[in-house]
């Protein structure tokens, strides 16, 4: 699946069975929240703190949540994430495309940092 069929599947799932678009402040909220779902279960699985009972692993969903509240914030303001992720591509590809190769904290061996 492309980001322009995601953007439309999300879009007709909405107008299907969602009624509408929340507001664009209700999924700024709702996506603030699923980043920290995210938050919470990498600190359980690569952090120091241990899952709670009844808590699972699920990485792959919270990380699905959040694209999908990513992709309706994309849809009801009007912005084609194809050609954004394109284009920041590009940007990061003029502003970088030295930056971390010279970066020796990325190539040297981290007993010597």
């Amino acid at each position: 699946m492309t980001i322009e069929e995601a953007q439309k599947e999300v879009d007709q799932w909405i107008n299907a069975y969602g009624v509408r678009y929340f507001s664009e402040l209700t999924n700024m909220t709702i996506l603030t929240e699923e980043v920290g779902e995210l938050a919470r279960v990498m600190a359980r699985k690569y952090g120091d703190q241990s899952f709670k009972e009844g808590e699972k692993d699920n990485i792959a969903d919270e990380l699905t949540d959040i694209l999908w509240v990513l992709l309706c914030i994309a849809n009801q303001t009007g912005v084609d994430l194809t050609k954004s992720f394109k284009d920041n591509l590009v940007k990061k590809t003029q502003r970088d495309n030295k930056r971390h190769i010279n970066n020796h904290k990325l190539n040297s061996n981290k007993d010597e940092q």
